[in-house]
């Protein structure tokens, strides 16, 4: 915890700051307003201690500018006045606590304590809100290879705040591995923020990330906080980023080098203290040397890579996979099923899941559905409306075939109208299920499907 200590007297900051060092707590001091302003610009408090009477910029106006600018951290107004109209104004001008001077250092601390408690557990709140309808929290699961090898990987980063890119086809679980690192890190009492950059339309993408002030905008009634500031002291996950516009590359370029925002409509930039894990499941590398993604934000994200293999690559951890979603199944379905047949989990390691385990999720979640015994069986497979087959081998037996003769070939256009088609009918017309097995975002389907009219 740091904390910055604003007073004129030199003896109280320096008896605040030893005594905060001794409770382990990291403190700054600055002997007027106006000093306290540049720290305060400078980088992120979880607390400040403010003295009321002070020359050039009392403690009621720096209280005023702190909630002014947007600043969260809690503040405890110290006063040797003891007036109650005093206590009053500071309450009023957003200040959490008052206490009166001389007073006990470790009453301070105490109330220190709890307001910054007080402030982490809003955040966690507020995290959750922006996290609605991500991923489920899941540990990462799998004995194999590839899998152990993530989790050394997890375990030598987890401790340091370095920026992570997560690599990997649609249903991998990049997710997954971006809560695994937040869980081993230093912050894992702090937000983990999740944000979909492909499934947030273009025009609200940056009032999400960075918030606005009243009146940046038509509909700006108010003060709005970003993502950045919500994942303040945890992590920020940004999936989807190969998905991110150029004009907002450039911007979160800027933030990975300043660690400041500026909300949209302000003019003062803002200290962010979130670590920053950033996913795709684009080549990003081509994405650059075609130009639709920044080559210096991708040195800038590409600090630790961390590539998940397909799950046709990891055949050996479909048991494991399969007994940790069915014990889950059972107990959100209220099911007692005792497991999968022979006949169908050999059907399952034949598969080759283009959609990952996502999609191994979705099969068995159908199958419960349908399960009429005490295990699934093959029938409960089929049930779902899905033939289990390897639909790889099959687009490129059908790609083959048109080749194979002139009379039945097609254009581009058809065939990328007959993936979609297909794609949609096999995820029941789920357009986010049917993009992500594409390879494209939502927001592309969603043009392609408009672009091809009746078509589709």
């Amino acid at each position: 915890m740091h904390v910055l200590i604003v007073d004129d007297e030199k003896n109280i900051r320096e008896l605040m700051g030893t005594y905060l060092g001794l409770e382990g707590m990291e403190s700054d001091s600055a002997e007027n307003g106006l000093s306290a302003q540049r720290f305060l610009r400078e980088r992120l408090y979880d607390a400040c201690l403010v003295d009321l009477k002070m020359p050039g910029m009392d403690g009621l106006s720096l209280i005023k500018w702190i909630r002014d600018e947007g600043f969260r951290m809690p503040v405890i107004m110290m006063s040797a006045h003891g007036e109650i109209r005093d206590a009053v104004k500071a309450l009023k001008e957003g200040a959490q606590d008052y206490i009166e001077k001389p007073f006990d250092p470790e009453e301070i601390s105490i109330r220190l304590s709890k307001l910054i408690e007080h402030q982490r557990l809003k955040n966690l709140v507020e995290s959750e809100q922006f996290g609605k309808g991500s991923q489920r929290e899941e540990n990462l699961i799998g004995t194999s290879e590839p899998m152990n090898k993530i989790r050394d990987i997890i375990e030598r980063i987890g401790k340091t705040p370095a920026t992570v890119l997560i690599t990997g086809e649609s249903g991998t679980g990049k997710e997954v591995v971006a809560r695994e690192i937040h869980q081993k890190s230093i912050r894992n009492e702090g937000p983990f923020v999740a944000i979909n950059i492909g499934g947030v339309p273009e025009q609200l993408l940056e009032s999400e990330l960075f918030g606005y002030e009243k009146g940046a905008f038509t509909g700006a009634v108010g003060r709005k906080i970003g993502m950045f500031e919500v994942a303040s002291g945890g992590t920020l996950f940004l999936d989807e980023i190969g998905d991110m516009p150029l004009a907002l590359q450039v911007k979160l370029l800027r933030v990975l080098q300043d660690r400041k925002i500026t909300r949209l409509g302000g003019t003062s930039p803002i200290p962010i203290d979130a670590r920053i894990i950033a996913a795709t499941n684009k080549r990003i590398e081509d994405q650059v040397r075609e130009g639709l993604f920044r080559e210096d934000l991708f040195y800038r994200l590409n600090v630790v890579r961390i590539e998940i293999p397909p799950l046709r690559d990891r055949l050996d951890d479909i048991p494991i996979l399969t007994a940790r979603i069915l014990a889950r199944l059972n107990t959100e379905m209220g099911v007692s099923l005792s497991g999968v047949s022979e006949a169908a989990f050999s059907e399952l390691q034949q598969y080759s899941f283009p959609g990952n385990v996502r999609e191994l999720e979705n099969i068995l979640e159908r199958a419960v559905i349908f399960a009429e015994g005490d295990e699934i069986e093959l029938s409960d497979l089929e049930l779902r409306g899905v033939v289990l087959h390897d639909v790889a081998k099959e687009s490129k037996e059908a790609i083959l075939a048109i080749d194979a003769s002139e009379d039945e070939a097609r254009t581009l256009k058809e065939i990328e109208m007959h993936a979609i088609i297909r794609s949609l009918h096999r995820w029941e017309g789920n357009r986010t299920h049917a993009a992500e097995e594409l390879g494209i975002s939502r927001r592309t389907l969603i043009n392609k499907i408009a672009e091809y009219g009746g078509d589709i």
